[in-house]
């Protein structure tokens, strides 16, 4: 039986939400599953992804093959290189405890990343409010201005 790592469509129309899942590759999109993985919601930014990495990995040892998109959250969670890693351990090029070390350090690097671009993000959020805010205010003394010269 043919399996695949994808994504299963879930939410409302325009917003949507998908569950990771592995599923037989026969079965329809939103059909069946094997094992259900994680979540995705892209309706944020960044984006919100919960993956159960072991359970990926254990996936694509077993001979599963991930669609695209599949691909992408996996690579960017770590999954795959957890995969890259673990065959290295079973080559013998590395052990276990090397394996692991390099993970962490790679996720922490990753985090930080992440959490960079959430400041970055907020702090462009918060730049935009008060430049509408000094936008505003200009118009009312604008307003103002005009209604006093009027009275007089």
């Amino acid at each position: 039986m043919p399996v695949k790592l994808r994504l299963q469509r879930h939410g409302k129309k325009g917003k949507p939400f998908y569950w990771i899942v592995a599923a037989d590759a026969r079965s329809k999109r939103d059909g069946k599953f094997l094992e259900k993985l994680g979540t995705y919601n892209p309706n944020v930014n960044p984006a919100i992804i919960d993956l159960n990495v072991d359970g990926a990995v254990k996936w694509l040892q077993n001979g599963a093959q991930p669609t695209d998109t599949a691909k992408a959250i996996l690579s960017y969670k770590g999954a795959l290189l957890k995969n890259h890693l673990a065959g290295g351990v079973r080559k013998g090029a590395l052990t276990e405890e090397e394996a692991e070390k390099k993970f962490q350090a790679w996720v922490q690097e990753k985090e930080a990343k992440i959490g960079s671009k959430q400041d970055s993000l907020a702090k462009a959020n918060a730049d935009a409010k008060a430049k509408a805010l000094d936008a505003e205010k200009a118009v009312n003394n604008a307003r103002i201005t005009v209604t006093t010269d009027e009275e007089e």
